[in-house]
């Protein structure tokens, strides 16, 4: 014979444990792009997609790029920032360093004295970076994106990828 009281509790806690999962808006995963070979975590945002895009802003399908050109690595669909007097306020550093570890372009936060942005005009944030010396044709060098939220901590993602100068 079946307890009664085991009968009755246990939709109840599957059904409060939805409703306290459903109220907390939490986002964590993983993601690797195959044929560019970015990838991201990120942890508290909310993320729809990353993308390496070239200079005509269309996305990569491998990951070359030529000599004194520009390129950007595009977060799309950020959304679950902490609000300070309605605002987000995101952070983003970027570092590209050489095959020995080498900063070649470094910047600790992209912005830095930023007074906040609605949060439907930061959920596409783009790090760009311009290829150019120090970089040399025949090269690979690193990227390192790391994109929080100055308001809720926990937010972060993280964004990583190899790019071969041709």
């Amino acid at each position: 014979m079946k307890n009664p009281k085991t009968t009755v509790a246990t939709p109840l806690l599957v059904l409060l444990s939805c409703l306290i999962f459903a109220g907390c808006n939490y986002s964590k995963g993983a993601k690797k792009d195959l044929l560019t070979g970015l990838s991201f975590n990120y942890n508290g945002f909310v993320v729809q997609d990353m993308a390496l895009v070239d200079p005509e802003n269309n996305r990569m399908t491998d990951n070359k790029v030529k000599l004194n050109s520009e390129i950007a690595i595009v977060a799309l669909g950020i959304n679950n920032y902490g609000l300070k007097d309605g605002k987000a306020f995101p952070g983003m550093s970027l570092l590209v360093t050489d095959t020995k570890g080498t900063p070649v372009l470094k910047a600790d936060d992209l912005f830095s004295g930023d007074q906040g942005h609605p949060p439907a005009d930061a959920t596409e944030l783009r790090g760009k970076i311009t290829i150019a010396q120090p970089m040399a044709a025949g090269q690979t060098y690193h990227v390192k994106l790391r994109i929080w939220d100055k308001v809720k901590a926990d937010n972060e993602l993280n964004a990583e990828t190899d790019l071969v100068v041709q």
